[in-house]
């Protein structure tokens, strides 16, 4: 079954709050700056150390976070999307045409550089959504 978590969109303090609220709540935090990231050659010096993806993770606790802004740039107050893990291939898909129906697709639903097939776009109520779907190798 699928599960949602929280994603946050922070304005270059992505580490900083990740590490706050580890030290909140506890858990195992993991980060990826855009210089380790496979975009790295197409990063802008500036942009290196900048965390393109981040959890914590407690339990069933799982807030992520990024210093990554959608095309419209960093707006506080819209700063966090619904984040959906999905089990298969069919319900990736399965979700993107429903979910995706009337709003404004921000990345189509593809393979992603990290491997995985991922989509994110806003609902035609204006909530942003990530859609991701793991295939083990």
């Amino acid at each position: 079954m699928a599960h949602i978590n929280a994603y946050v969109g922070f304005n270059g303090d992505c580490r900083k709050a990740m590490e706050f609220y580890r030290g909140c709540i506890g858990g195992e935090l993991s980060a990826q700056t855009m210089g380790e990231s496979a975009m790295a050659d197409q990063c802008p010096a500036g942009l290196k150390n900048s965390i393109v993806h981040s959890a914590l993770i407690k339990g069933q606790v799982v807030i992520m976070g990024t210093d990554m802004a959608g095309p419209d740039g960093y707006i506080r107050g819209n700063n966090v999307a619904l984040c959906m893990s999905c089990d298969t291939e069919d319900e990736i898909n399965n979700f993107h045409s429903k979910l995706s129906a009337g709003g404004k697709m921000l990345q189509p639903l593809g393979r992603s550089f990290w491997g995985d097939l991922f989509s994110c776009f806003t609902d035609k109520f204006g909530i942003v959504w990530m859609l991701n779907y793991h295939q083990e190798q």
